[in-house]
């Protein structure tokens, strides 16, 4: 049973000044439940995926333990708290529902998610205990949230500001992944400023260098969208191109013909390692509409590995975890190279997709932690 218990203010206009008038909060047991404020949406081109995520950490978030307040982040950029029915998000059908305008307080240790009626007046002032934010891609997972929680002095889910940065940037990724000597594909990258002035220069490198075929990537952006394979020179034009569009700097790499390898982790100081498995996409490779769209993509869990492959596998993503400087999950992927069975680190995903049917979650559940102990624990190293 829940007892009322009132904690939170609300406001009024009252003439030129603002009235406080408290508000309900839920206890349970005579102790006051603590809030989640869990974001979604986002200024990503991984919007629509986001919402799904959203919609299967709602639905595992115990409302015995805790309240949830729900932002949603339009593709614009506007904060709006939803006060909707969960049901709405997966379609995107939630902005159309019972939405506010809101911002988090920027005073360091408010942890206030600020509520605005139509005309900019404020009408609430939320007390956030963590936030959980399901975003994934730019402006989600790659420091920029992240900063703006850490100035608010609010605890929140995930990698912190300078990890998500790093594992964002996939030249920043590749450098250190060298510096540790991590097995790795061979890589170029460049800035869209200098490739306008050497273009010709650049393109030569890459296929003396990489060989063909070879990837042109996006150095930021989430999903392997703007990610080409290219087969012959005529085709490096048009592909760093279509990476530029995402990102002003791009990674060119080497193609490993192999098998995909994943392994989700989840912890703090003393991370956990899940089984590995692999993906086996119909398309040429893994790209956005294998990941969401394509049903016929394969995905092994476990992963039919050696023993000692897999002992390989587990023990390259916690290295890679924790020299990236991780905190609470990521999701590590690796190929495993045809021609010598070799493990070669690939890219970590500090905010993988976070659906129950998502890789990161599947292969936590085959290693026996089920998706709600996983949202659970998330909360809790998030409060450590």
């Amino acid at each position: 049973m829940y007892i009322v218990h009132r904690t939170l203010e609300w406001v009024r206009p009252y003439g030129n000044l603002i009235q406080f008038v408290r508000n309900s909060d839920k206890t349970n047991g005579g102790v006051t439940l603590k809030t989640i404020l869990l974001l979604f949406g986002g200024r990503s081109n991984e919007y629509e995926v986001s919402l799904r995520s959203a919609y299967s950490v709602i639905n595992n978030i115990p409302s015995d333990k805790y309240t949830i307040e729900t932002v949603g982040i339009t593709k614009e950029g506007k904060w709006l708290l939803y006060c909707g029915g969960r049901d709405k998000i997966p379609s995107g059908k939630w902005i159309r529902g019972e939405c506010y305008s809101a911002s988090l307080s920027a005073d360091f240790g408010s942890k206030q998610l600020l509520v605005f009626d139509s005309r900019g007046g404020l009408l609430r002032k939320i007390h956030i205990d963590v936030c959980f934010p399901v975003l994934h891609g730019k402006n989600g997972e790659d420091g920029t949230l992240q900063g703006m929680l850490e100035i608010a002095g609010i605890p929140y889910v995930g990698c912190g500001t300078l990890s998500s940065a790093m594992c964002m940037d996939k030249e920043i990724t590749n450098l250190i992944a060298d510096h540790f000597r991590f097995p790795q594909a061979k890589w170029l990258s460049i800035t869209k400023f200098d490739y306008e002035k050497k273009k010709e220069k650049f393109i030569a490198k890459c296929v003396s260098y990489l060989g063909l075929p070879l990837f042109i990537k996006p150095a930021n952006a989430g999903s392997s969208v703007g990610i080409s394979k290219v087969k012959s020179e005529d085709e490096m034009e048009i592909a760093l191109e279509t990476a530029f569009k995402e990102d002003s700097k791009i990674v060119a790499e080497e193609c490993i013909v192999g098998r995909e390898i994943e392994c989700s982790v989840l912890g703090n100081e003393d991370p956990f390692v899940s089984v590995p498995g692999e993906i086996r996409p119909l398309a040429e490779f893994y790209d956005y509409k294998a990941k969401y769209v394509d049903e016929d993509t394969e995905l092994c869990i476990p992963a039919d590995l050696p023993p000692e492959t897999v002992k390989t596998v587990r023990k390259l993503a916690l290295k890679a975890f924790k020299v990236l400087g991780c905190k609470g999950l990521a999701r590590v992927d690796f190929f495993l190279r045809s021609s010598d069975n070799k493990v070669l680190f690939n890219e970590i995903n500090t905010l993988p997709g976070f659906t129950s049917i998502s890789m990161f979650a599947m292969l936590l559940e085959e290693s026996g932690i089920s998706y709600g102990e996983t949202v659970e624990k998330l909360i809790e190293l998030a409060g450590e």
